[in-house]
């Protein structure tokens, strides 16, 4: 078998693209499931939601420690606020909760959009967008069904 290897951006594009299934398949299911797996459907969103928002955070963690000791203590400051949002999120009722990961994933690009460029990384905006865009609408398509 011949190996041919596989370009890190197609792997990232093909994984952040494929990350977008849970949302969109959870959002559309909590509108079709009966009425008692509503609250179900609607926790799996939320905690896939959760488990998203605090990756983003943890991102800034990895371009702090990459930037080693020149790096501004805000990528650790911020690294940790998503996943705070995040488990907020999770303690509160769907209906409540989606909405603020949506403001959350929202709030996360907005944080990256200003810091992605100094670190290297404003190559990758135009994808997070997309990625974000997905994620809060369906979040806010969830929170809807409930």
């Amino acid at each position: 078998m011949d190996y041919k290897p596989v370009s890190t951006e197609k792997t990232i594009a093909q994984l952040g693209y494929g990350g977008l299934l849970p949302f969109a398949g959870l959002a559309l299911l909590i509108w079709l499931v009966d009425a008692d797996l509503t609250a179900f459907v609607a926790l799996a969103l939320a905690g896939y939601g959760a488990v998203i928002v605090s990756f983003l955070g943890g991102i800034h963690w990895g371009i702090g420690f990459k930037l080693g000791a020149d790096a501004p203590p805000f990528h650790f400051l911020w690294g940790v606020m998503p996943s705070l949002m995040a488990w907020l999120a999770l303690l509160m009722p769907p209906f409540a909760g989606l909405p603020l990961l949506a403001l959350a994933l929202g709030v996360c690009y907005a944080v990256d959009h200003k810091s992605y460029p100094s670190a290297g990384l404003a190559a990758w905006l135009p994808m997070r967008a997309r990625l974000t865009l997905v994620a809060a609408f369906s979040c806010l398509i969830g929170a809807g069904a409930v």
